[in-house]
């Protein structure tokens, strides 16, 4: 599995709502803010690049913004990540998908009726844990017919996992009731870091979750705090939501 950090977007916005409400904006003080995060954040995807050191006024600007985004946690609902994930098994996805609202439901996954999976495909954390039956079977040199009549006039063909009648062979909405929860998949989301503390907390190593669904929470927080450092496992957890 793997994960990656594409895009932060919104940065400037969710430091310049910080000076709405005791009415400490200006325009020239919104246009400062923006010319320093693009001279600290100017790669590709609003990223920074880790080797160099934020500058002394861009650590305080983050500093003050997530003192008070724990608690005034509509800054954080400025700020945006968008992430993708790679080969995470599709029971772990579907337990990520649950917080598909706390996305704004912007996310998008492999698809086990436009997608074909093989009988033997699962991800990395379940290689050498399990084997599927056609492993075993392929293991004790057992060779099933590729096609059965059920003298009931239905032709069943051999297919991941199991059998088809003949009829449905190629139909995907057929397969897929095949498909075994440790496929690999693949997802794309966007969510706001309000929202994503929420995730952290039910999904993180602190919540209660699949082993490979907290490895990627935790990876996306490592990803996340390397681009803004305030972001620790202290600020998810004290996030109001």
């Amino acid at each position: 599995m793997k994960i990656y950090l594409n895009e932060i977007s919104g940065l400037w916005q969710a430091i310049t709502a910080m000076y709405m409400s005791k009415r400490s904006w200006t325009r020239e003080k919104e246009l400062d803010i923006q010319r320093c995060c693009l001279a600290n954040y100017y790669m590709p995807g609003g990223k920074r690049d880790v080797e160099k050191p934020l500058t002394e006024e861009m650590e305080d600007y983050l500093s003050k913004l997530f003192k008070w985004a724990p608690n005034h946690i509509t800054l954080g609902r400025f700020l945006d990540f968008a992430f993708t994930v790679e080969g995470m098994h599709r029971g772990a996805q579907d337990d990520f998908d649950s917080h598909a609202m706390r996305l704004g439901n912007r996310i998008l996954r492999s698809s086990t009726r436009l997608a074909s999976f093989g009988g033997n495909e699962k991800s990395a954390y379940y290689q050498g844990k399990i084997m599927t039956t056609d492993e075993m079977l392929e293991k004790l040199d057992i060779h099933l017919s590729d096609f059965y009549d059920d003298g009931e006039g239905h032709v069943w063909r051999r297919a991941a996992n199991g059998y088809i009648r003949e009829e449905f062979a190629d139909d995907q909405d057929v397969k897929r009731g095949l498909y075994m929860l440790c496929i690999p998949s693949n997802f794309t989301f966007r969510c706001n870091a309000t929202d994503f503390a929420h995730i952290v907390k039910e999904r993180d190593s602190h919540g209660h979750a699949h082993p490979e669904l907290k490895e990627a929470v935790e990876e996306m927080k490592r990803l996340l705090q390397e681009q803004i450092p305030q972001l620790t496992d202290e600020y998810w957890h004290k996030v109001k939501v």
